[in-house]
């Protein structure tokens, strides 16, 4: 058995993806199919392109209803469920809010509440509305959907269905860090994954092993504005408007990548303790926070072998 790795950059992130092969032209036919699917979904849920699925949706909003494909319909609907289990904390409709800050200028300004209230007037899931037919309508004039939060642990689940239907035992999928991995290196040893150090992200604070599971970290110390001395997270709460503050990462680890990446923003959103107690309700899915004082917080279930 051999391993194979191929890199592409894909919905703004850097995508490796490491497959273990009987031979080498095996390895690169399922590493160029995992490209393939990923540049497939990129070209559906994009927001930068006139004729994507996701930019129909955006330009109709407040006027038409749009039928799209089952793929989409089908993740919209899951990620309302995900909205309703967060309490908004998830919403694909927030992205506009983003318009409000630049997250790469330092000392930037919060916008004022009137400036929050008006964008907020085209903000809200429940405003999607999911219509008969494969039919979508976002109900509110200027409303603007986005799948930033959930796209890149959506296409690792669709790549890694894609390797284990053509009897791939061991790969990963890797998205700027956000991975899915299933079997073992060609050595037997377990894949791992380390947790960066906010105060130093080239350095792990945590590591552990990833056997069957996803893994995805939000985290501040890469975007984020400063004000009065405050860095508040390139999160930003879909209820009100404003950017994070008091959390430095949240990392969750379940079997689904695409609701690793979901609930990871959301669990920020949330903060420590509703965040946290959400992740206890959720079957087989826990998850490591780092706050402002640098403290680590994690669910009651978490795994065994995690290592400083």
């Amino acid at each position: 058995m051999i391993k194979k790795k191929m890199d592409i950059r894909q919905m703004g992130s850097d995508f490796e993806l490491i497959v273990v092969e009987k031979d080498e032209d095996s390895a690169i036919l399922r590493l160029q199919e995992g490209i393939a699917e990923i540049q497939r979904i990129e070209n559906s849920l994009t927001e930068f392109s006139e004729v994507s699925e996701t930019a129909r949706l955006n330009s109709n909003a407040g006027s038409a209803a749009i039928t799209v494909s089952d793929e989409v319909y089908m993740l919209i609907q899951r990620c309302i469920r995900l909205s309703v289990l967060t309490q908004g904390a998830f919403d694909i409709s927030s992205g506009s809010l983003k318009s409000l800050y630049n997250f790469k200028e330092r000392g930037a300004r919060i916008p004022s509440p009137e400036q929050r209230s008006a964008t907020l007037e085209s903000v809200g899931y429940h405003h999607i509305r999911l219509l008969p037919g494969n039919k979508i309508f976002l109900s509110k004039p200027g409303m603007h959907i986005g799948f930033g939060a959930v796209g890149k642990g959506y296409a690792a689940d669709k790549v890694r269905v894609l390797w284990q239907a053509r009897g791939v035992r061991s790969g990963v999928i890797n998205a700027s860090g956000d991975l899915t991995a299933w079997g073992a290196q060609p050595d037997g040893s377990p894949w791992k994954i380390g947790i960066a150090d906010p105060r130093d992200p080239s350095l792990s604070r945590l590591w552990f092993p990833v056997e069957n599971a996803s893994v995805a970290t939000s985290g501040n110390y890469e975007q984020y504005v400063e004000i009065d001395n405050i860095r508040y997270s390139h999160n930003i709460d879909p209820r009100s408007g404003l950017p994070v503050k008091g959390i430095k990462s949240v990392t969750i680890v379940s079997p689904s990548a695409e609701l690793c990446d979901a609930l990871a923003t959301a669990v920020t959103v949330m903060g420590r303790q509703a965040g946290l107690h959400l992740i206890d309700q959720i079957p087989d899915t826990f998850g490591i926070m780092i706050d402002e004082k640098d403290r680590i917080f994690t669910s009651k279930k978490i795994i065994s072998h995690a290592y400083n």
